[in-house]
């Protein structure tokens, strides 16, 4: 069996997206839905999928297909896109620079802290009494 698509792994927060993107019409699917039925509460953020396309001028000309696990919406959008500008880099090395350029390779580190024993969150503590 040939491989007729591109892989590309994302990650944000806890979210991690596994993206494979193949020639089409340019339909976005998310775990077995349509993105704008999977991301139905947070429309604003659809826009951000189609980011690494719009960089590129190559918008409506690959199918993605996304199976992102763990985190929110906000989280999972993120690492989508950082898994399709991946597979567009590894698609062509030449789009590489462009991508790197406008921000869309590097994965965004910040994650959550987790909470330390004897305070209420990770560094919130009890309020001081003095007497």
């Amino acid at each position: 069996m040939a491989k007729n698509y591109f892989y590309g792994l994302g990650r944000r927060k806890s979210a991690s997206a596994r993206v494979r993107l193949m020639t089409g019409k340019g339909e976005i699917t998310v775990n077995g839905k349509p993105a704008e039925e999977y991301f139905a509460n947070s429309k604003q953020f659809l826009s951000e999928l189609q980011k690494p396309f719009v960089v590129l001028d190559q918008v409506n000309k690959y199918d993605v297909s996304a199976k992102v696990v763990g985190g929110g919406h906000g989280g999972q959008i993120d690492a989508i896109q950082l898994g399709i500008a991946k597979a567009l880099a590894t698609m062509d090395e030449n789009l590489k620079g462009t991508l790197r350029r406008a921000d869309l390779l590097g994965r965004d580190p910040r994650e959550k802290e987790r909470k330390k024993f004897g305070l209420k969150g990770a560094r919130k503590q009890r309020q001081f009494t003095k007497r």
